[in-house]
């Protein structure tokens, strides 16, 4: 069994418009919402089955471009600055059968240019099924009404996605998920003093998940 170094992780939820963020601990016991980050270019939802068929043709399934110098990127590799974050964990939709969807694609395409922007810090892509639904139904009772999910679900669901990942690193003594195209492998990461001579990232118990961050 390995051993997973000390060190915050950060959970990343990939949405159309937002994007939501959570952070562990530097021992990685508990996940804890940090902030929801507006997505500098609105990505389209998801085909409809018959243009997925070819109704408006191949373009019509294709994951909206990233660039890599966009705010939203930006604000995350200054968080993974500030909070000194060892591993970026990012949440994989998935249909419930295990099979990817093109979400799935955009996802993928977004996690490859997070990795370069954070590099030499290693972002992994996890299961991310029932994430946003079990964030509404711990949102729905905390006694939360409906109207104010929407300014914190996004960051709800990266704790669900974050305080899976940590679960699941305790119980392998590993880092968990798949790693991303580009990202160094389990345990290259380098940490504290070592991230801050080199790479973009250098110049920029129970939990709760319904607990909002303070911006």
């Amino acid at each position: 069994m390995g051993t997973v170094g000390r060190g915050a992780r950060l959970g990343v939820d990939v949405g159309t418009v937002r994007i939501g963020l959570a952070v562990s601990d530097p021992d990685g016991l508990v996940a804890t919402p940090v902030e929801t980050v507006a997505r500098a270019t609105s990505a389209p939802p998801e085909p409809q089955a018959a243009e997925r068929r070819g109704g408006k043709g191949p373009a019509a399934a294709e994951p909206v471009p990233v660039d890599a110098g966009t705010a939203d990127l930006r604000r995350i590799a200054d968080v993974v600055r500030e909070f000194d974050v060892a591993c970026v964990y990012v949440g994989l939709p998935r249909h419930l059968s295990g099979k990817e969807s093109w979400s799935s694609q955009a996802v993928r395409t977004y996690a490859g240019v997070l990795a370069q922007v954070v590099a030499p810090v290693q972002v992994r892509l996890v299961d991310e099924r029932m994430s946003t639904v079990t964030a509404h139904q711990a949102l729905y009772a905390s006694g939360r009404s409906g109207r104010r999910h929407r300014t914190v679900v996004d960051q709800a669901a990266a704790v669900v996605i974050l305080q899976s990942a940590l679960d699941a690193e305790r119980a392998s003594g590993a880092r968990c998920g798949e790693p991303v195209d580009g990202s160094p492998a389990a345990g290259d990461a380098p940490t504290g003093a070592d991230r801050g001579r080199g790479g973009p990232v250098s110049h920029g118990a129970d939990h709760d998940v319904t607990t909002e961050a303070t911006q």
